[in-house]
This record gives structure tokens, sequence and C-alpha cells, in this order.
């Protein structure tokens, strides 16, 4: 049995944490397995991996301008350049399975294992595959989805739904007096968590800070928990600094776990891995998707959840601060409404998608 796996994926944080879940748990299922990533020079993945103590060879990687343009050929040369080296590194590791969780550096390393024939497999995140995973799907032994509609873009006997695989403390940490106690929170009042990603987002920020003063007239009913990124934090900790509301603003939460364990309402963007953590953890929400994301991605990925009645969409270009917070008033001033969306996020959510998506590669080992 060769247990030595190659996980490829990265660009972002989307692509690269759902491939350390699925790392950390194949770890879970044996620890005798030997992990290595494959993944950009000075890229985003030759950061982080390595922090979470895993073995990482570099390639060189470039994604292809959407038009034809001159900028085409440095794009193919690096390509060719990155799949030569994915070659060379499945040749000397020889693995028993190579896994994708898509960007483009995943490309040339399944396309590489594709040619020596190792099996390969596939983790798409969003409602909307990407390109890259779409055309390697056609090696694949296996492709595991987080939505269901993206179904329809692979062929049904390589399909499998499992939902993203999630860290296991972010739907496991349960709701305790200690966590408002720590944060400096009321437990009597309803936690809205407002969230641009981990890097914030400029807009949301603005738009909240518009609708402060029309917030402030629930302030004996809610509490709003704000993650703002670097860039926007000083000015709107001010913003918040002079309403009555109360609040906790910080740039980034590294325990997210326990901000999402006391969390009534979220207001997001709608990233596949925001997505599966938040129905894991049963969170209603409104969705402000990035507006022009390849492929429309989170848009769909919003759309998936609040066709289920798990949440709201709202339009980034068109939303003001009034209306955002005339939302979460309708909502979190309706317990029965808030109760429905929370049960419907909780049904969309699979917290246990990692172990199942290891167990499905640890099979492929054996055959």
């Amino acid at each position: 049995m060769n247990k030595r796996i190659i996980i490829s994926g990265g660009g972002t944080g989307g692509h690269i944490y759902p491939a350390i879940g699925i790392a950390k748990a194949l770890l879970q299922l044996d620890s005798d397995i030997e992990i290595i990533f494959i993944g950009g020079t000075n890229r985003l993945e030759s950061v982080i991996v390595p922090q979470y103590g895993f073995r990482f060879q570099s390639i060189s990687v470039a994604g292809f301008p959407r038009k034809l343009t001159w900028q085409w050929f440095p794009v193919i040369g690096k390509v060719c350049l990155g799949l030569m080296q994915s070659l060379g590194h499945i040749k000397k590791l020889n693995p028993g399975v190579v896994i994708g969780t898509g960007g483009y550096v995943s490309g040339p390393v399944l396309f590489a294992a594709s040619l020596r024939r190792i099996p390969t497999v596939i983790q798409e995140q969003n409602a909307s595959p990407g390109l890259t995973n779409r055309i390697l799907a056609r090696w694949a032994k296996a492709t595991y989805l987080a939505f269901e509609t993206a179904a329809v873009r692979f062929s049904t006997d390589i399909v499998e739904v499992t939902g993203n695989p999630i860290r296991p403390t972010i739907a496991s940490f349960k709701r305790n007096p200690a966590t408002y106690e720590k944060f400096g929170l009321n437990p009597n009042l309803k936690t809205v968590f407002i969230m641009g990603g981990s890097q914030g987002a400029h807009a949301i920020n603005q738009v909240v800070m518009d609708g402060l003063r029309d917030l402030a007239a629930l302030k004996q009913q809610i509490q709003i928990v704000h993650q703002t990124g670097k860039a926007d934090h000083k000015k709107v900790q001010e913003c918040y600094t002079s309403s009555s509301l109360g609040h906790l603003v910080q740039p980034f939460f590294d325990s997210i776990e326990e901000i999402y364990s006391i969390t009534d309402l979220m207001v997001c963007r709608a990233g596949g891995m925001t997505v599966s953590e938040l129905t894991a953890c049963g969170i209603p929400a409104i969705f402000i998707p990035l507006p022009a994301m390849t492929g429309n991605n989170q848009q769909l990925n919003a759309k998936a959840v609040s066709d289920k009645g798990a949440g709201i969409v709202l339009d980034q270009y068109t939303l003001t601060g009034a209306a955002l917070a005339n939302e979460i008033s309708q909502i979190i001033t309706d317990s029965a409404r808030l109760r429905q969306m929370a049960d419907a996020s909780r049904s969309l959510g699979n917290p246990h998608a990692s172990e199942e998506i290891a167990k499905s590669i640890y099979s492929l080992l054996n055959s």
C-alpha cells in the first residue's frame, strides 16, 4: 500500500484551507500517511502550508488572462515549466494519490499525475466549478463537491456531494457564557457578526458604517461583532465608538469558532468556505456577494443557501446602510423566522466533510 499523498491547490485561502483540512483528516485516519504539498513559488500556499507542519514543494505557476493578449506568451512559458517541474516531483515522489483543491496551481500537478497514471481526485468549494477543476475532472477518480448544484458540471459516476472540509473545531465549539465574558459581550442580546473575509471588505464596512445610526434603534436587542480587516479597522472602530450599540471590533479573529458559537445572524460575503462554515454551525446569513467573481461563484453560492431559506442575498451596488439595517431588524426581531433560518442553515451543513473525503481517498490507496 502506497501511503504517500500529494495535495495541490492554492492562490487563495479558499483553496488552501480545504487542502489542509483534508490533510489533517487523512493523518487522523492513518498517522503513517506521508503528505506533501505542491504549490506556487512565493505564493500564499508557500507561506501557510509550512506553518501547519507539512512538507512543501514549489513549482512555477501562472494564470491565463481571460482575453487573448500578448501576455499569453510568458504565461505559456511558466505553465510549461510548471508542468515539467510537476512531472519531476511526481516521478521522484511516486504518490499513491494526488489531490487537487483548485486554483491554477493544481492544473499542472494533476495533469502530470494523470500522465503517469496515478489516481487523482478533486475537491470543489463553489456552486460553480472553476475552469481548472472542470478540465481536470476528465481524468479524476472522484470529485468531492460542496454544493449539489455543481454536480451538473461533472460526470455522475465520479461525483460525491460532501460539503467543504472545515476544521472540526468550527462546528464543535459550543455556545457558553464564558465566551461572552471573554469578549465583553452581553449574553442577553442577539449577536450579529459582520465579516468581509480575512482581509475585510471595504464595501461591507462602509455600508455598515452608513447604517449604524439606524442600527442603534436595535441597541436593546442586538450587539455587533465586526471583523474589519486591517485597512479599515481604525475608521470603523471610531464609528462604533460614537454609537450607542454594544460592539466588538477587531481586524481579525484568530479563534473564529468562538465568535461563530455566539452568532445569531451573520452579514458576510459568500465564498465557498464561509458558506460551509456558517451552515455547519447553523447560522442564518445576510449575504453580500463579491461582484464580478470568476464564474459568479459568490452569487451562486449565496443563492444555493437562500433558496433553502437559510439566508437572503443583497446586491452590493444598490445596498444602502438604511436598507441593511432594515433587513437585520426584520430577521433579528422575528424569533420564529430566525429559528427557521437557523434550522435550514444547519440542514445544509456537513461538519464531517473532511472525514468523509479522507475515507474516500484512503480507499483509493487500497485499490
